[in-house]
């Protein structure tokens, strides 16, 4: 059947349109995103803007769109941090829903974390045994961990990168100071995680995870998800060195970069290098399905 997933998330709204298969895996047939910035429209009291609800449900409209010209059957949509943490999220899907007939949902950060995790088993398989998967988005780093097809333990944190350059960086918090704080957090959440041992695989998920691998020297996406991409702790603690130095367009002339998310990889590279340093990883592999794919497996699981 021919299906797609909507991902609304803190930056980007990602239609993905696939061909799936009973015992097979979805096959990517078509994307269609837009940058929305969502997080960047939340008021002072964490409210969506008129202006923000207007432009998701304009792309809603059109992702809804294209799904039905691409031939798709379903849509399966889902919101992320952004509307997850907006008190008036509740407004926000009613609109969405209204304009598009749409069954659009709020994620929470434990599922997101959990589905991912999924994705990330079904693509490396059982041969990888004890799985430590993170996924930076915009709004919230996910963390898992576990030995099954379902993890052990899952945490949702604050620590997006859209976030913390939004409340932390742009507000006069130092790259130094960040990086404490951000420690901080992971620690308290690490022990849980850990409990059941190391690693024998830990793996990343999502954009800025790849960007930080292509910078660091992995090869680029047009060479095909089969291509082994790794990234080590030492260069990213290279890199972190530098982007605190680079300006924004420098940072956007770097490979793997889009020019909508440049001013978000500092954050997102101290995030990434604690992650990696308070976990005991010394090594990344990036992982080419995440949410998308995990919300589309447990569904074609449970047809």
């Amino acid at each position: 059947m021919r299906m797609g997933v909507l991902d609304i998330g803190s930056n980007t709204g990602h239609l993905l349109i696939v061909d799936a298969f009973r015992g097979g895996p979805p096959v990517p047939a078509h994307s269609f995103k837009e940058p929305l910035r969502l997080a960047e429209h939340l008021d002072a009291e964490q409210r969506v803007s008129p202006e923000g609800i207007a432009r998701l449900v304009k792309y809603a409209v059109s992702a809804t769109d294209e799904a039905a010209e691409k031939g798709c059957d379903t849509v399966l949509a889902f919101a992320t941090s952004a509307v997850r943490d907006a008190v008036n999220a509740e407004e926000v899907i009613a609109a969405v829903n209204a304009a598009t007939h749409l069954d659009l949902q709020v994620l929470p950060g434990e599922d997101e974390a959990r589905l991912t995790f999924l994705a990330v088993r079904r693509w490396f398989g059982w041969s990888s045994g004890r799985l430590g998967v993170f996924d930076i988005g915009g709004g919230s780093l996910e963390l898992a961990a576990g030995s099954d097809e379902q993890p052990e333990v899952v945490s949702s944190l604050p620590l997006g990168a859209g976030r913390l350059t939004r409340e932390r960086l742009d507000q006069g918090v130092s790259v130094p100071e960040l990086r404490l704080a951000v420690r901080r957090e992971i620690g308290q959440a690490a022990g849980p995680l850990l409990r059941g041992g190391s690693f024998d695989r830990a793996v990343a998920t999502s954009k800025t995870f790849r960007s930080l691998a292509r910078m660091c020297g992995a090869a680029p996406s047009a060479d095909g998800p089969y291509v082994r991409r790794v990234f080590a702790r030492q260069q990213l603690s290279r890199l972190v060195d530098e982007l605190a130095t680079c300006s924004t367009e420098e940072i956007a002339a770097m490979p793997g970069v889009s020019t909508d998310r440049a001013h978000q990889m500092r954050a997102g590279a101290v995030v990434a290098e604690a992650t990696m340093d308070l976990f005991g990883v010394e090594e990344l592999e990036i992982c080419p399905w995440a949410l998308r794919e995990g919300v589309l497996i447990e569904y074609l699981d449970h047809l």
